[in-house]
């Protein structure tokens, strides 16, 4: 069998018949539809099905209610939705922060001198030496918990691997000729920083950001779940499954498990579109 051959049998098989480019768009666009109606309906559901109903505690999963109800008769598919959400939002402003400090801090030790470069690696390899969840532990603790300290923490702890991306990146694009040209006419470090490097950084910084988001979200709902990161008064995942880690022994395990399932699908369709993110813009894949 020729090598046309295969390629040709390849093609027929494939999905509706789309190339590799085709399928990523595809597959982005029904991640992000995904996310986009968990969010909104988190924004839409009825806040009333979260309140004490005594009478309707303890139900099982049923046509009623889709993932049960807990020991207050509050609708665990509402406080679920509500709570992703919650987690969304906040994994979010993490993201974004840690993206902004990510790229601050890459494109200074890149263009700053071999002094700013030595000090920012320094402090990149002592974040990447300690573990993300005992710094985010550590600086929510400081900060007194709450809304504050896990958003700040998020944002502290997340930015070091993409900074370190950033940085070489910088350094690869700093030495091309059109920069250099841009050198020799007189344009500023600044000029040459938004006009050269930042158009080029976007890709890295998108798909950088996309992928950091799961981790935030875990990290933000595990030190949420320990009692130090948002308000107990707050529909969040983490104080969701800690709570419910006192009832599973009478049963209720649906307490529990939706929530736990639905934010690994959440994570995990996260990191479906920030790979295929990445597929879309690397020039090796993107034209096959």
């Amino acid at each position: 069998m020729t090598a046309s051959s295969l390629v040709n049998k390849k093609n027929k098989f494939s999905l509706f018949g789309l190339n590799l480019r085709q399928r990523t768009l595809l597959t982005i666009v029904l991640t992000t539809a995904f996310l986009l109606t968990i969010l909104l309906s988190g924004l839409m559901l009825d806040e009333a099905k979260i309140a004490t109903n005594l009478t309707q505690r303890n139900l099982p999963p049923s046509l009623q209610y889709f993932f049960g109800t807990d020991w207050l008769g509050r609708d665990m598919f509402t406080r679920t939705i509500m709570g992703l959400k919650l987690s969304m939002g906040v994994g979010l402003l993490g993201a974004v922060g840690s993206a902004f400090i990510a790229l601050v801090l890459g494109m200074a030790a890149a263009t700053m001198g071999n002094l700013t470069d030595r000090v920012i690696t320094w402090v990149i390899d002592l974040f990447l030496s300690v573990p993300h969840l005992v710094t985010l532990i550590l600086i929510s603790f400081m900060l007194g918990g709450g809304f504050k300290g896990i958003v700040v923490g998020l944002m502290l702890t997340h930015w070091p691997s993409l900074a370190r991306v950033i940085r070489v990146e910088v350094m690869q694009i700093r030495s091309a000729d059109y920069v250099q040209v841009s050198h020799q006419m007189g344009k500023s470090r600044w000029w040459i920083a938004t006009n050269h490097i930042l158009p080029h950084l976007i890709p890295q910084l998108l798909v950088g950001f996309m992928l950091m988001f799961p981790h935030i979200i875990l990290h933000e709902a595990s030190v949420t779940f320990l009692g130090l990161g948002l308000s107990p008064h707050e529909p969040a995942i983490g104080i969701i499954l800690s709570e419910s880690m006192k009832y599973l022994s009478s049963g209720l395990w649906w307490l529990a498990f939706f929530p736990g399932i639905a934010l690994l699908i959440v994570v995990r369709t996260f990191e479906i579109t920030g790979e295929n993110l990445r597929k879309l813009m690397n020039p090796n894949e993107a034209n096959q």
